[in-house]
């Protein structure tokens, strides 16, 4: 059974779909589902037989039933937003959805029905800044953390317009049963000038978090205590090599094996998308060094947003 990619389109108002070849890293276009709305952020369910997307100009979050024999996408149901998703992630459990709004300034929990589709009633909703960037329970599905940008409005294209964020991580406690989120102690972790904390991601297997710095172009790695959910800094490491001085900016972090971009299920191979050139590359990851090996270019479509790969279940 393949592994599939699935790539939003936010100008095409459509969600391009792939079959990969896991051993070689090709990719196989199977459709094009219509998506209208600008779809933006993804996420999968738990248990791998979910898509979900959101969608930025007509804001929204749609379920989309994957078949598993094809990677084919049916849509389940449309849950209308306020604000547009900037982050997607269901809890461990698949029971509830963590979503984060970079405009609307704060985070929201919204119930998963048994066929896996959005609930249309708000759980839990917490106030948090302009420039909240992501959000999902860790590991043990009892806390959540809502990393904030240093400046609001950024973009990488762009000289920077200097709008300040907040520039800091929340800490929430989750609770599993109900999907409600209350502030952990200390709520705060206060960052260093310009550092801009983005998404993050947890280590498989120890307590530790890392985090991509936006504006710091960096990962900072914390120590997660398992009993109290809060972080406490490790070290900071520079994403940028020597002497570089290019405008530059750091987005999404991932982890292997465990602009957009993302890993294939084995971690052999990543997917990245140009949102300015509407193209989709790929890549054999060098698994003793990390190191990168360009294996393809392809024309995708207009201002893809995010790029996502599932094995199916």
């Amino acid at each position: 059974m393949p592994d599939m990619l699935y790539v939003g389109l936010q100008d095409d108002d459509k969600i391009a779909v792939f079959a990969l070849d896991g051993d070689r890293g090709e990719l196989t276009k199977r459709a094009d589902v219509a998506a209208s709305g600008g779809p933006s952020v993804m996420a999968i369910s738990p248990d791998r037989n979910t898509l979900y997307v959101g969608y930025r100009a007509q804001p929204s979050i749609a379920s989309y039933r994957i078949d598993p024999a094809n990677g084919g996408l049916s849509l389940l149901g449309t849950a209308v937003q306020a604000d547009a998703p900037t982050f997607l992630a269901p809890d461990r459990t698949g029971r509830h959805m963590l979503c984060a709004y970079y405009q609307g300034g704060y985070v929201a929990v919204y119930p998963i029905a048994a066929d896996g589709s959005i609930g249309a009633a708000v759980v839990d909703t917490q106030k948090t800044a302009v420039g909240a960037h992501a959000i999902a329970a860790d590991p043990s599905n009892r806390f959540a953390f809502v990393p904030h940008i240093a400046r609001v409005q950024d973009n990488v294209l762009e000289p920077p317009k200097n709008n300040p964020g907040p520039n800091v991580i929340l800490q929430y406690r989750f609770d599993a049963q109900t999907g409600r989120l209350s502030p952990n102690t200390p709520h705060r972790v206060e960052q260093g000038d310009l550092v801009g904390p983005r998404h993050y991601i947890h280590h498989p297997s120890l307590d530790v978090v890392y985090f991509s710095n936006e504006q710091g172009c960096s990962v900072t790695a914390y120590r997660l205590d398992p009993a109290s959910g809060t972080l406490s800094s490790v070290g900071t490491t520079s994403t940028l090599p020597a002497g570089h001085s290019e405008r530059t900016t750091c987005s999404q972090i991932h982890l292997t094996p465990s602009s957009a971009f993302c890993l294939d299920p084995a971690g052999h191979f990543l997917f990245a998308t140009g949102t300015a050139s509407g193209r989709l590359a790929s890549y054999r990851i060098n698994q003793q060094t990390g190191a990168l090996t360009p294996l393809a270019v392809a024309e995708v479509g207009q201002r893809p947003g995010t790029v996502l790969a599932t094995r199916l279940g």
